[in-house]
């Protein structure tokens, strides 16, 4: 939204630092658009006034720091990747991502359109960092993804390029040599260290995808032990802005597409692809903003336990 942490941006202009702005002609809300990437963490903090953002780029790290001034997008970035992530901000934003093709057919979908105004599907291009977090977060309660995920990037990984409170995200060469116990101290069972590693040692490969079409690069992903449609829908949406992934296999989200657009409190994966079929091609956006902005479905029991697997 407007106004979304106003700053001058004090401290950005520093002899290290290349800056941009980027003139804006409709809302954008930092926080929530960058909050579907998953990066959150030590490589994206939202501090001193801005959204701080930490990447591998193929010329090197890069740390960006984005904030609104007076309805324009000002971007201050440091570190051998600085040219790469200046001349991608546009893109990280979401500014070419288009909603104008969802049409709302329940009221649900309507106040949250109406509400997520300044929320974009962005396209943070880099596959791998991004593909990481995600496997990392499988069939794990949240807090306890981010656990891990914080320690795997301390622990091999530096502190990004600036003057930021963000790391850079681990280097997929070093993850690729890890043998998978030496995952466990950070939460991360064997099924999930492999399929972090596997990523890793195809990282090069699999790079691509976060250019080619959208087609190709979803069977690229399929085509890899270990990940499966919830692994990609994630992905998809963060790295591409994929309008139409769909996390199937998700633990809550049916039951929130199914309570939003039927008043169901519990559905299953069948269920809310039924319920979404009118959104083809915007289901995506559809799950993103009734997960931001939707009435949350009602709770039964008590919440899942964190695993417990660090002497495992």
């Amino acid at each position: 939204m407007w106004g979304v942490w106003r700053s001058n941006l004090d401290g950005m202009t520093s002899e290290s630092a290349k800056t941009r702005t980027i003139a804006l002609d409709r809302p954008l809300d930092l926080r929530l658009t960058f909050n579907v990437t998953g990066l959150k963490g030590p490589s994206m903090r939202v501090a001193d006034g801005g959204l701080w953002r930490a990447t591998r780029t193929p010329d090197g790290p890069a740390t960006t720091r984005m904030a609104i001034v007076d309805g324009a997008l000002e971007v201050g970035a440091w570190g051998p990747g600085s040219d790469w992530a200046l001349d991608r901000v546009p893109q990280m934003v979401g500014e070419s991502d288009d909603a104008s093709p969802l049409v709302p057919h329940h009221e649900a979908v309507a106040v949250a359109l109406r509400k997520g105004r300044g929320v974009r599907l962005p396209s943070v291009l880099r596959l791998v960092e991004v593909l990481i977090v995600v496997v990392v977060t499988q069939k794990v309660t949240g807090k306890g993804a981010a656990r891990s995920y914080r320690e795997l990037v301390t622990r091999y990984s530096e502190r990004a390029p600036g003057p930021g409170p963000v790391w850079t995200p681990p280097d997929p060469e070093k993850l690729a040599s890890l043998p998978y116990f030496d995952f466990h101290p950070l939460g991360i069972e064997r099924k999930r260290a492999e399929i972090v590693t596997r990523v890793c040692r195809d990282a090069r490969r699999l790079e691509a995808g976060a250019t080619m079409d959208l087609e190709s690069a979803r069977t690229m992903l399929a085509r890899v032990r270990g990940i499966g449609p919830w692994t990609i829908g994630r992905t998809m949406l963060a790295v591409r802005g994929d309008p139409d992934a769909v996390p199937v296999g998700d633990y809550h989200v049916p039951n929130v597409v199914s309570w939003a657009l039927a008043g169901e409190p519990r559905g299953t994966d069948e269920r809310m692809l039924e319920l979404l079929e009118p959104y083809a091609g915007q289901r995506g956006r559809v799950v993103r903003l009734l997960e931001s902005f939707g009435e949350g479905a009602p709770k039964y029991g008590p919440p899942l336990a964190p695993r417990q697997i660090r002497a495992q």
